[in-house]
């Protein structure tokens, strides 16, 4: 059979487009800069090339349209469009990092705790009437223990294996998650509960533009770690024995694979809440655009996360008045987009 053969012949599933990544890195920029029109007070293309050909000294702006340019873009629309970029991406690539390391394609960034822990370090601030930059420090502090926890009691009874560290990240889970429950049981029902519930659903409306420069950074930093580690983890997804028998140190592997996916998920959290679904979602997605190689399948899973997470943004402040938190956006997006995903990529995992 010809070369030509058995390209026509390969299944669906695993045909890759040419070309995946700068394509979804085109998408990106566009989506980004449509997300910057968007809003109650809309604005056009030509308006965002106005107002940075004015930062540039290209052109001239009324002072008075600059002021509100500058209002719109810089302190409204910026900090949401690069939070959500930054955040997609970090839980997306998290969730690929854990789905290579235990060959699981159902793991996400919650597996070994994170979620639960980050959580109840943002309900604790909160029920404590801290400030916001203490939320969010506790918050990336409680994901971080909960895993240091699960790892804990992974390691409790002998060397950790993937199956005792889910165990122990699914008792970590646990842990925390009750702690939670105990914390939204004593807040004030009329007060503070209310806050805490909403935190919980996820949202961007209070990640100011300083604060979404600080972390993209940090989370970009953690997802060049994890690109770092993608042969290793390409081994690692063959077998602990065949990783080992090419010279890969497994637990250094698996264990910095595991803090740097951590390190993403808690900031992403502290940052905007439970958003859930992109880390489970965009992997998949990505693995069926450019196949399995952590190589290309971690960048471009983080494109695919920020595309993602700028259209949940898009529609959570768009759709009514108000705005729908956007972890239900994601959760009612995802849903579905992971069935379609599934039916296609299942024979993959098999």
């Amino acid at each position: 059979m010809s070369n030509a053969s058995c390209i026509e012949a390969r299944p669906p599933w695993r045909r890759r487009a040419p070309g995946a990544l700068p394509l979804l890195a085109v998408v990106l920029v566009l989506s980004a800069a449509g997300a910057m029109t968007l809003g109650r007070y809309p604005l056009s293309l030509g308006d965002l090339l106005a107002f940075f050909g004015a930062r540039l000294h290209l052109v001239s702006l009324a002072p008075e349209r600059d002021d509100l340019l500058r209002n719109l873009i810089l302190e409204i629309r910026a900090p949401r469009v690069i939070a959500a970029a930054s955040i997609g991406a970090a839980l997306s690539v998290a969730g690929a990092a854990f789905q290579s390391v235990f060959r699981n394609p159902l793991a996400s960034p919650g597996l070994l705790g994170a979620l639960g822990g980050s959580c109840f370090g943002a309900a604790l601030a909160l029920l404590l009437g801290l400030s916001w930059a203490a939320v969010q420090g506790l918050s990336f502090i409680g994901g971080l223990a909960a895993v240091a926890l699960g790892v804990g009691v992974a390691n409790a009874f002998g060397a950790a294996s993937m199956i005792t560290l889910v165990l122990g990240g699914m008792i970590s889970g646990a842990f925390f998650t009750a702690l939670l429950s105990a914390l939204k049981y004593m807040a004030d029902p009329y007060d503070q509960l209310p806050t805490i519930v909403y935190w919980l659903m996820g949202s961007l409306t209070g990640i100011s533009l300083s604060q979404a420069l600080t972390a993209a950074p940090a989370m970009l930093a953690g997802i060049a770690a994890l690109l770092a580690l993608a042969r290793p983890m390409d081994a690692l997804a063959m077998g602990e024995d065949e990783a080992r028998s090419l010279g890969v140190p497994v637990g250094l592997v698996r264990y910095g694979a595991i803090a740097a996916a951590t390190f993403i998920t808690a900031l992403a959290v502290s940052l905007a809440g439970m958003i859930g679904w992109i880390g489970l979602f965009a992997p998949h997605f990505a693995r069926l655009v450019v196949g399995p190689r952590n190589a290309l399948l971690l960048p471009a899973s983080a494109l695919v996360g920020a595309i993602f997470l700028i259209g949940a943004d898009c529609l959570a402040r768009s759709l009514v008045k108000g705005e729908i938190p956007i972890g239900i956006v994601t959760e009612l997006l995802g849903i579905p987009a992971f069935l379609l995903v599934l039916r296609r990529s299942r024979r993959s995992w098999t």
